[in-house]
């Protein structure tokens, strides 16, 4: 089996390449060697590459720039999925899109299901539920995933910034009225293999890791633990504030909880505390800093 990875420089790729079955030929398309946002480069792809399995990483993600780039988030978001569902479709090729929690609009308060009512609050969470709406109007058999606050050793994140900003400034200010999950990347990843090896999976999921937190809670575990860890000097005051103190040109969603149960029986595989996972992301990129 042959699977083509879109979105070669970010996190998600990264790991799902990193933790990809030694039996499977995987292949991983960067922007530069493939803009998903032109139809021909991506029948192009599909073509030359033909493989049994796309799973699509590649997305706009910069949230607060997308409300001023709308054209930049949609042209990636939404044409670029509907030009991979479209190529998919003709050359017989399954597909697994990933999304997020942003096409809800945070005033749930109970964790939001896979059919829960729709209602993005900035043109990120809207570009990537247009793309949602045509993966699923083209390839009806498109596997759909969301997640959120996704962080992994590979690239730019919360966990990494944090972990910075720890070591330079005495003290730090996290939003503690903005509640989710946490998701460590590498275990996004695994998920998507475990649907992978599963050919009559299709529809709409939701992952993320298990339990829940605010920025506030998360930022207070990633100080606790990486100076258990030694790879903090000393803790410095973490003091939880408002969103409405820290402004940003989005929107976000003060609410995220998706429901994972559907996509753990899908794929036979239980959702892991995010603390836990936390801690084993830590410990991986202290290896890696050594």
């Amino acid at each position: 089996m042959k699977v083509l990875v879109t979105g070669k420089s970010g996190q998600l790729a990264w790991e799902v390449v990193n933790s990809a079955p030694l039996n499977l030929e995987v292949v991983c398309l960067g922007r530069s060697e493939l803009d998903i946002a032109d139809a021909n480069a991506v029948n192009q792809a599909i073509s030359a590459h033909r493989p049994n399995v796309v799973i699509n990483t590649a997305a706009y993600t910069a949230v607060d720039k997308a409300e001023s780039e709308q054209d930049a988030a949609y042209a990636v978001n939404e044409a670029g999925a509907a030009n991979l569902a479209q190529a998919c479709k003709d050359n017989g090729v399954r597909l697994l899109h990933v999304s997020t929690d942003f096409v809800f609009d945070g005033t749930s308060t109970a964790p939001y299901q896979t059919d829960a009512a729709v209602n993005p609050l900035g043109v990120y969470g809207a570009s990537k539920l247009a793309g949602d709406i045509a993966v699923h109007g083209i390839l009806p058999d498109a596997v759909i995933v969301r997640t959120a606050w996704v962080y992994s050793v590979h690239g730019n994140n919360f966990v990494k910034t944090m972990l910075r900003f720890m070591a330079e400034k005495p003290q730090l200010g996290i939003v503690y009225d903005q509640v989710g999950t946490p998701t460590w990347a590498a275990g996004l990843a695994q998920w998507l293999w475990e649907i992978v090896a599963k050919p009559d999976i299709k529809g709409m999921y939701h992952w993320t890791d298990a339990g829940v937190a605010s920025w506030y809670d998360f930022a207070v575990a990633i100080q606790q633990l990486a100076i258990e860890k030694g790879m903090l000097d000393k803790a410095i005051p973490v003091r939880p504030i408002p969103a409405s103190a820290y402004p940003t040109p989005a929107k976000r969603p003060s609410f995220s909880v998706i429901d994972k149960s559907t996509a753990e029986a899908a794929s036979g595989m239980l959702t892991v505390h995010w603390r836990e996972q936390l801690s084993t992301m830590l410990d991986d990129l202290k290896k890696q800093n050594s």
